[in-house]
């Protein structure tokens, strides 16, 4: 399970420790800004990162590479046919689970694409979570932990 477009230090630091939790692996661009941020976010010294895989050459190649590797491409995203959270099951394959920017969200194209799309059915007056938050549910729903 890998997040991606993650734009801030401190949602990346929360998703750490959630693949930590889940065993899961955290997948990111080898940028400068994501190896800060992972640093940064990173508030027990090492001693629980989670493995961290660096989307190369770019994110859209990794993810095609994935996907040719049978992985499953999980886009976390408000879309029509989207399956909510409380329907999703554990995963039952190796599953790379996209989460978008926190402003522009997932590329439309890997939307479309992608193998599934989950939304998390909210009942207030907002249109999202914060991506840490939404993708600590998805992933530990995925895990079978709850």
């Amino acid at each position: 399970m890998a997040p991606l477009w993650v734009a801030y230090g401190a949602n990346l630091g929360t998703l750490m420790r959630t693949c930590d939790a889940v065993g899961a692996c955290m997948a990111v661009p080898p940028t400068d800004h994501y190896r800060q941020a992972l640093d940064h976010g990173d508030t027990l010294g090492g001693r629980f990162r989670p493995h961290v895989h660096w989307a190369r050459p770019g994110k859209d190649a990794w993810i095609e590479s994935m996907r040719a590797q049978g992985w499953r491409i999980m886009a976390i995203e408000l879309a029509d046919g989207a399956v909510p959270l409380p329907r999703l099951g554990t995963a039952r394959q190796p599953t790379v689970v996209l989460l978008g920017h926190e402003h522009e969200g997932i590329p439309p194209r890997w939307v479309e694409s992608a193998d599934v799309c989950v939304e998390i059915p909210m009942v207030g007056k907002g249109a999202s979570l914060n991506v840490a938050v939404a993708g600590s549910l998805v992933l530990y729903r995925l895990a079978g932990l709850c």
